[in-house]
C-alpha cells in the first residue's frame, strides 16, 4: 500500500488526477471504475483541465460507476448518472455509450445488479478503481456488516450515510434509503485501487480502515489485502 498524506484538497485532487491520467495515457482503452460524492469532484475537475490542455484522450476509455440510488433516474440532479455527466463526462471526450452507471429505476433490481457485474466481467475487469470512503468506513455503498458482500447488490443505507448525504438534498427526507452498489468482489479484483479522503472528519475513519484490523464492520479495511492500493489523504 502507498499512503500519501498532503496538506490541501487541491493537492489531493492534483495527485489523484495525475494517477488516473497516467493510467489512460499508458492504456488508451482503460476501464476506469468511478466514484461519486464530494471527495472526487476536484479530481474530476483536474482531469477535465488535463483534457482541455491536450494531455489526455478519453475517447477509448470505458467506465463503470460504483453505485446509484434506487428510485432516481439519470435526469434527477441528485442521481449519480447526473453527477458523472455534470462533473466529468460533459467536459471530456469520453463516449457516454462506453459509460455505465447502475439503473436506479430498474424494475428487477436483482437482474440489474447481475447485469452490472456481467458488464464488468465482459470488459475484462477494472484497470483502476477510484474510491472515496464514508464516515463509517463504507466503500461504494458497502455498509458495515457482519460479512463482506462480494457481488453488486441492493443495500439499505445506514442512518449515518443518509445523514452525511443529506447535505446534497433539499431536506433529509428526500434522501433515498436504498442504493445499488458494486460489491467488494469487483472492487478487490480491480488491478489498481486509488482511494481519496479529505479533511479532519475522515482522519479517524482512515486510521481504522488502513491501520486497524480487517473487518466487515469497517468495509474499507478489506483494501489492506489488495496488492496495489494508493491512498491519498488531505489534512485540510
Amino acid at each position: 500500500m502507498e499512503f500519501i498524506q498532503v496538506k490541501t484538497y487541491d493537492e489531493l485532487s492534483t495527485r489523484a488526477a495525475a494517477i488516473i491520467a497516467a493510467q489512460v495515457v499508458l492504456k488508451a482503452d482503460s476501464v476506469l471504475g468511478l466514484a461519486t460524492g464530494s471527495s472526487p469532484v476536484g479530481t474530476y475537475r483536474k482531469l477535465a483541465e488535463k483534457y482541455e490542455a491536450g494531455e489526455v484522450d478519453f475517447s477509448r476509455v470505458r467506465s463503470v460507476n460504483l453505485d446509484e440510488y434506487v428510485g432516481l433516474d439519470g435526469e434527477n440532479d441528485q442521481s449519480y448518472r447526473y453527477f458523472m455527466n455534470t462533473n466529468l463526462f460533459d467536459h471530456i471526450n469520453i463516449d457516454k455509450a462506453n459509460t455505465r452507471v447502475p439503473n436506479g429505476l430498474a424494475t428487477d433490481l436483482a437482474a440489474e445488479c447481475a447485469a452490472h457485474d456481467a458488464h464488468i466481467e465482459a470488459l475484462g475487469g477494472i484497470d483502476l478503481q477510484l474510491l472515496g470512503i464514508g464516515p463509517n468506513g463504507h466503500i461504494a455503498f458497502n455498509e458495515p456488516d457482519s460479512v463482506f458482500t462480494a457481488p453488486t447488490h441492493v443495500v439499505e443505507l445506514e442512518e449515518s450515510t443518509i445523514e452525511a448525504n443529506s447535505r446534497f438534498f433539499a431536506s433529509r427526507d428526500e434522501v433515498p434509503t436504498r442504493a445499488l452498489t458494486m460489491g467488494i468482489g469487483a472492487i478487490m479484483k480491480a488491478r489498481r485501487v486509488l482511494l481519496v479522503a479529505n479533511g479532519p472528519k475522515k482522519k479517524d475513519t482512515v486510521q481504522r480502515a488502513f491501520f486497524g484490523p480487517i473487518t466487515p464492520e469497517v468495509p474499507a479495511s478489506i483494501l489492506q489485502l489488495h496488492p496495489n492500493v494508493t491512498v491519498i489523504y488531505s489534512e485540510e
